[in-house]
């Protein structure tokens, strides 16, 4: 399949992306809102993809629901520290 046979809005350009991002629950909004203003802003600058081309989703799920390292993620110990 070529490029130009995948479909996207008519508003927007074959650059058009989509940025999911999948993380732990408990981040306040103003956290992910700065995060999303941040992908905007360096995706644009550094690739200079237009911004109404992008689209950013945030996907929040209890540590329970992932594996890590053979683990439930609620059972796994950080080495670091998640600033929520």
């Amino acid at each position: 399949m070529d490029v130009e046979d995948f479909q996207y809005p008519p508003d927007r350009s074959a650059a058009y992306t989509i940025v999911e991002i999948s993380m732990f629950e408990g981040r306040s909004m103003e956290t992910k809102k700065d995060l999303i203003q941040q992908l905007y802003k360096q995706i644009h600058e550094k690739l200079l993809l237009p911004v109404h081309d992008l689209e950013i989703t945030i996907f929040e799920t209890p540590r329970a629901h992932w594996g890590i390292r053979g683990l439930p993620g609620d059972e796994l110990e950080l080495n670091y520290s998640v600033e929520v």
